[in-house]
């Protein structure tokens, strides 16, 4: 059903008022925005699918009692983006949540395993994929784009249904709480300006000082990007905010020597920008930020890490999880280092399942060897 009217779309809420359970997809356009354009919101519940045309409708506001409801399991796949969609276009977090992209690491599939293999894995059915990088935002919608779109929900609640029963009797189901609960914070899809410094690509080029300055720039176009509703690219580019900071440039004549930057930045941004470049440099050192550099000042710790994803491995495999889910590169390398503070790889079920066991290995409490060609993991005696 495509619901093209404010009247439809309050009558499809309270028809879904009555089911366990609410699929949700977004179609959405980010290419020439900074916030992602909403093109079409597709529901399903047990019985009924619907597309609704946020185009036409007047008010998607009314939706909020629905994606509250706390006995109606919303239902996701891969759902970060569609859930910041929904905060900013609903005003609130769809709870509780059920994402079947994460529920599948579970189960013994890849950690980011696509619907549609999913949907193949679990249901039997191919979907079509010709739509896949359709314009969203052209009207009128072909029949088969309409088909794509409905499809995205359609099987979700069969999808939830099995998993669910499969995650349960692995005695799993709970091991998932954490994660949607992270899912369903609002503090995840906040704007962070002041962090914005640290995906600056080539900022590992920078000196702490440097960083500083680059943590005020990229502030302030972030900000600005927003102001605007642009790409944050569309205002100056990573490398253009690196370069500058190379330069410690402290005037517009230094800012506009980095290419581009001049056709960039009309005088009255300059200012700003280079002002703000100034009071970085300037700040105490004890306010410098500081960003992971590859830890190349911390110890090697090669065989550490071979050894331990042996470990995860073998462990994997065995409860058939995704090797990503159950411990992370990053997480490995913390750990390796001894660094266990903020470690998912510590907390609930990872550490349970092979958390601690790396502790112990690390301490040199256990030993690996070989037998008949699989891996086996012994305590040392005494």
């Amino acid at each position: 059903m495509y619901i093209a009217n404010q009247e439809s779309l309050e009558a499809f809420v309270e028809r879904a008022r009555s089911s366990s359970v609410l699929a949700i997809d977004t179609e959405f356009l980010r290419e020439k925005t900074y916030y992602a354009k909403l093109c079409l919101l597709q529901l399903a519940t047990d019985d009924e699918a619907v597309i609704v045309d946020p185009f036409e409708v007047d008010d998607l506001g009314v939706l909020e009692p629905l994606l509250a409801d706390e006995g109606i399991v919303k239902l996701f796949h891969a759902g970060g983006q569609d859930l910041e969609i929904i905060l900013r276009e609903v005003g609130v977090i769809p709870r509780p949540v059920f994402d079947t992209q994460v529920a599948a690491a579970l189960l013994g599939y890849t950690q980011q395993i696509g619907y549609a293999a999913l949907v193949h894995a679990e249901c039997g059915v191919s979907l079509k994929k010709i739509d896949s990088f359709t314009d969203w935002s052209r009207r009128p919608l072909s029949d088969s784009q309409r088909e794509y779109a409905a499809d995205d929900v359609v099987y979700l609640p069969r999808l939830y249904a099995s998993m669910r029963a499969a995650l349960e009797e692995k005695g799993r189901l709970s091991w998932l709480d954490r994660d949607f609960e992270e899912l369903c914070d609002p503090a995840r899809y906040a704007p962070r300006e002041r962090e914005r410094f640290r995906r600056l690509k080539r900022a590992s080029q920078l000196s702490r000082r440097q960083l500083s300055a680059a943590r005020e720039f990229a502030a302030w176009r972030e900000a600005e990007a927003q102001r605007r509703d642009v790409p944050r690219k569309w205002i100056v580019t990573d490398e253009q905010v690196v370069e500058a900071c190379k330069r410690e440039a402290r005037t517009i004549d230094e800012l506009f020597m980095v290419r581009g930057m001049r056709e960039r930045l009309c005088t009255k941004d300059a200012r700003t920008v280079v002002a703000l470049m100034a009071k970085g440099l300037d700040a105490p050192e004890d306010t410098w930020p500081d960003i992971d550099k590859g830890s190349k000042s911390e110890r090697n710790v090669d065989a550490e890490l071979d050894l331990m994803c042996a470990v995860v491995r073998l462990r994997a495999k065995e409860n058939d999880v995704a090797f990503q889910t159950l411990a992370s590169h990053d997480d490995l390398a913390r750990l390796a280092r001894g660094h266990n503070d903020d470690v998912d790889l510590l907390r609930g079920w990872r550490r349970a399942l092979v958390g601690e066991e790396l502790l112990d290995l690390l301490e040199g409490r256990l030993s690996l060897r070989l037998a008949a060609g699989e891996l086996v993991v012994e305590r040392r005696e005494g």
